[in-house]
């Protein structure tokens, strides 16, 4: 008797190389893979976006005035936290929340029913790392060149007592370091855990049409509703968490350039 097959909510998240699986640099493969694949198109969707919206119109059209209240979306932001001086850090900001954005939505779309695996790239830490460590080096990068070794007194609060200062400048540093990590696990864990979620109910979806219909009324109606919910939920939490890491980065940005 053949044995049934098993859904593995894990599998969505596997790598595989699409093209150059040979190609190598200094003993490390390069291949094309599916995240690279994901990420041009949500590079692509992000420069047709921005581009429908610089017509400059008097009267904008509604994809204008989209990228416009976007733009002005992250421009407040930067203002709240940084300041005057957030508005440099606008186009960087802007770029990394419709890429996280993009990169999203992009993975939670039903491409299954035409034949396509939608594949998010943000499901994998060694994306979101990346895009933490870019943050998090521009915040030194800033931090260092506009205050100099001033910027080490960000880890020793006014007021502190002279006593104290050896370990609250070493507790400050590890908290600050600890930053880039904190951030690109933020949002890897988020949306690695809800299509997990989603994963485990569709099959329960499966395995009670397969198990005939009480079996499909008892648990698979149940399960197919949750799904519902949980994807109007996941579509929430997508926008949350690429707005949670613009604002994180405005915050830090806000440290290297105010030093508060």
């Amino acid at each position: 008797m053949a044995a049934e097959a098993k859904l593995d909510p894990m599998h969505q998240f596997q790598l595989e190389k699409l093209a150059g699986a040979d190609w190598n640099i200094a003993g490390y493969n390069i291949a094309f893979t599916n995240s690279a694949l994901w990420m041009a198109i949500a590079t692509l969707a992000l420069i047709v976006f921005v581009a429908g919206g610089m017509k400059r119109q008097l009267v904008p059209g509604r994809w204008q005035m989209a990228v416009e209240t976007f733009t002005g979306f992250i421009d407040g932001m930067l203002a709240a936290n940084v300041g005057k001086n957030g508005k440099k850090y606008v186009p960087y900001i802007f770029s990394l929340f419709m890429f996280i954005l993009f990169a999203n939505f992009l993975g939670l779309m039903p491409l299954g029913v035409l034949g396509v695996h939608a594949f998010t790239f943000t499901s994998h830490f060694s994306a979101t790392g990346v895009l933490a460590v870019l943050s998090f080096s521009i915040v030194l990068i800033v931090g260092f060149a506009k205050h100099k070794l001033h910027f080490f007194s960000l880890f020793v609060p006014h007021g502190t007592p002279a006593l104290m200062i050896p370990i609250i400048f070493v507790v400050e540093l590890i908290s600050f370091l600890v930053r880039p990590f904190s951030l690109g696990l933020r949002l890897f864990v988020a949306m690695m855990a809800g299509h997990v979620l989603l994963e485990v109910l569709s099959s329960f979806v499966i395995s009670g049409g397969n198990n005939g219909p009480i079996m499909f009324a008892i648990a698979g109606i149940p399960s197919f509703v949750l799904m519902v919910g949980i994807c109007a939920l996941e579509l929430l939490v997508a926008g949350i968490q690429a707005y949670v890491f613009a604002l994180l980065t405005c915050v830090y940005l806000n440290d290297a350039e105010n030093l508060h």
